[in-house]
């Protein structure tokens, strides 16, 4: 009986094991797919295809039935629709590393946790050093997150002397990244609140969280009522992309179950994510018209809080709150880890593109504006990269050297 029970926990280990291995090869080769699709989406944008493939995006779908109106454009659909999904698939994961990965104990989670806070608080501070009191000041959030496909995508060029410890420290920071980049969606972000599909919503996942107490254990009924969910949120003015979220936080983790339906839903929806939902966006919110001054798009207060708090903020701040943690012992450093593999990481936390892409969505309606903000995101995270890179490289050659 004993070794059965070991073997059923060996197994379901195992398939926690492969999970992760899966997440971080998909959001690895998706940050290669986006990385190419940018470009490309760019090089239309500004070729003699650029205003049809403009207007393409601009096209509406109308899915509209009774009372219920879902007329929207094709970027709309993508960035609130299918982008609900993309934060259902980041909650499932912010779940299981809270259950049983690098956020399950306080050891565990305390230096991600405190690296990441470093890395939301002095890039949103630098932002707002330039933009207080200024039209602009609501763009704070966009160099917060971290891209966790870009990020993984550039740390895999690096080989197989990187350490696996390095993968994992950087995907739960820039998880919670996220986490920390919804919480200020959900608070700053918010439009013509109203209270009514508000209460709906919430109620919803009220009986999803009920349903859950139950051991309610079938995916279907939770993603039925989360479509649900999704529409009142959607009409609430909160940001629909939040319903993704609660519905992942409803959804039941069981432990020590070979029937996890929060593992099920996640395997499935790794792949779509990654190549159909992710590369969509990329395509609907790159297609930039450069301007005919770059340099002066890129030097307004608005786009030097982006880029200093993308480029330097991330950087400093994720190193100097990693450094503080473990040597005031609130955390501790990986033995395959240290400081050089740390710096090189902190400097891909600069990678911000999908999350900080859809925060400049949220923050502004202004062409000009959202075309400098864009620009200056896809500047920073390319620098970013390449400081990254630079050091885990050097890093990696002293190494082999020693």
């Amino acid at each position: 009986m004993k070794l059965e029970l070991k073997e059923k926990i060996k197994s379901i280990n195992n398939i926690r094991i492969d999970l992760l291995k899966e997440f971080i090869e998909s959001e690895k080769s998706s940050g290669y797919t986006l990385i190419f699709l940018t470009v490309v989406s760019l090089m239309i944008t500004n070729s003699a295809l650029g205003i049809g493939y403009s207007n393409f995006w601009l096209t509406h779908i109308d899915l509209s039935f009774w009372n219920i109106l879902l007329n929207f454009s094709l970027s709309h659909w993508v960035n609130d629709g299918l982008m609900a999904v993309f934060f259902l698939l980041v909650g499932l994961e912010i779940e299981r590393e809270i259950y049983e990965g690098e956020l399950s104990t306080i050891k565990k989670a305390s230096l991600p946790v405190i690296a990441a806070l470093g890395g939301m608080l002095l890039p949103a501070i630098i932002h707002l050093y330039f933009n207080i009191n200024t039209t602009t000041q609501r763009g704070f959030g966009i160099p917060i997150a971290t891209d966790i496909a870009f990020a993984l995508g550039v740390l895999s060029i690096m080989g197989k002397r990187i350490p696996v410890s390095l993968k994992i420290f950087l995907t739960a920071l820039a998880i919670i990244d996220d986490l920390g980049a919804i919480a200020v969606i959900a608070v700053f972000y918010t439009h013509d609140l109203s209270i009514a599909y508000l209460i709906g919503s919430l109620g919803i996942f009220s009986i999803l969280l009920l349903m859950n107490k139950a051991n309610v254990n079938k995916l279907t009924p939770y993603l039925l009522l989360g479509v649900v969910m999704w529409y009142l949120m959607l009409q609430s003015g909160v940001h629909s992309t939040i319903a993704g979220v609660l519905l992942a936080f409803a959804i039941p983790f069981r432990k020590k179950s070979d029937n996890n339906i929060s593992y099920t839903l996640q395997k499935r929806l790794h792949k779509p994510v990654a190549f159909i939902i992710l590369p969509l966006f990329a395509l609907a919110n790159t297609s930039i018209i450069l301007p005919s001054n770059i340099i002066a798009s890129l030097t307004t207060d608005n786009s030097i809080g982006i880029i200093l708090g993308l480029v330097f903020g991330k950087l400093i701040g994720v190193f100097l709150f990693s450094y503080m943690a473990v040597k005031v012992g609130f955390s501790s450093l990986a033995v395959s880890l240290n400081w050089k593999l740390i710096f090189g990481v902190s400097g891909l936390a600069g990678i911000g593109f999908t999350m900080s892409f859809f925060i400049t969505n949220l923050a502004f309606n202004d062409p000009a504006i959202l075309t400098a903000s864009k620009l200056s995101i896809i500047c920073a995270s390319t620098v970013s990269a390449i400081i990254g890179a630079t050091v885990l490289k050097l890093s990696k050659k002293q190494d082999e050297n020693s």
